[in-house]
């Protein structure tokens, strides 16, 4: 069986919804198996042992399985925005960023997409890509997905969203995201191990976990810090961000989320997770809330 017959009945995520996409339909991803990709392009706002000062050669895949109601970047993730291109273009793309000097590739939100980045990446090296691999992914992510990708990812950088099963369902329909996050999470790191770092400080391998705190939610970030830690210490990074941006037009039914973080809030945070020992963690400072610090999904170097 090829890798991309697995579009056909797609299991590729969670939601498991086994729609045809090889055959155009749509599943709760929003997008059939063609290929669409939004951005390729440096980007300079990740962790700066991702982005440093070459910047990382990001990859925003259109679709998004996890669907969470304040989406920064909605546009894609509902597949509004981007471009169908080809497993062979993609495979470009990769060498194209790669010749830009990226400091790395990082897939965003890939997983809908496995089977066609594997191949694509496959082509890729042996072209000569010797770049390492980042799966950017939301922690909502089967088994069946990391699997495929496992064999190219060097550098697994997922979010952590949520413990209470009743703020994943409000907020992204999924009661069963910490679980599937565990699961995840677990296999990542048997698969990568501890952190590895170059001489200029980039990351080659390891895990970072993202958590974006979210409005009136810091009980729920304080053990999901608490969780990471107790469970993997200092053999990951956790990156604490505040970045949350409400897009208004989203939120009509949920105006609690319709704010920015308290500063003060953040920084409770912050020192929460220092005093419980967290050592090896990112944090962010200034403004970060803000529309300007999202990419335009404009098809760059697509």
């Amino acid at each position: 069986m090829s890798l991309l017959d697995l579009y056909t009945s797609c299991q590729l995520c969670p939601r498991n919804c086994k729609a045809d996409r090889q055959h155009g339909q749509t599943g709760f991803c929003h997008v059939p198996a063609d290929l669409k990709v939004a951005r390729a392009a440096l980007h300079m706002w990740e962790e700066p042992c991702i982005s440093g000062e070459a910047g990382s050669g990001a990859v925003f895949f259109s679709g998004c399985s996890v669907g969470c109601v304040f989406c920064q970047n909605h546009a894609i993730a509902a597949g509004q925005s981007g471009k169908t291109i080809s497993i062979e273009r993609l495979a470009e793309i990769f060498l194209e960023l790669q010749a830009k000097g990226a400091n790395n590739i990082n897939l965003v939100t890939p997983e809908h997409y496995a089977p066609s980045i594997a191949l694509a990446l496959d082509m890729a090296k042996a072209k000569g890509l010797h770049l390492p691999v980042i799966c950017n992914c939301s922690g909502y992510s089967s088994l069946t997905a990391l699997g495929i990708l496992s064999d190219y990812v060097d550098v697994w950088l997922p979010d952590f969203k949520y413990y209470n099963s009743e703020l994943s369902r409000k907020y992204s329909h999924a009661p069963d995201y910490f679980t599937v996050a565990c699961q995840a999470l677990q296999f990542m790191y048997e698969q990568t191990g501890d952190p590895v770092f170059d001489d200029n400080g980039i990351i080659q391998k390891g895990i970072i976990v993202r958590h974006l705190t979210l409005p009136g939610c810091m009980k729920d970030s304080r053990k999901i810090i608490h969780y990471l830690h107790e469970t993997y210490g200092d053999h990951i990074y956790i990156s604490i961000m505040n970045q949350f941006t409400p897009v208004p037009e989203l939120l009509s039914d949920y105006p609690e989320l319709n704010h920015t973080i308290a500063a003060s809030d953040y920084d409770a945070l912050v020192d929460y997770a220092i005093d419980i020992g967290v050592e090896n963690g990112f944090i962010q400072e200034g403004e970060t809330a803000k529309e300007s610090f999202i990419p335009p999904f404009d098809n760059e170097g697509v």
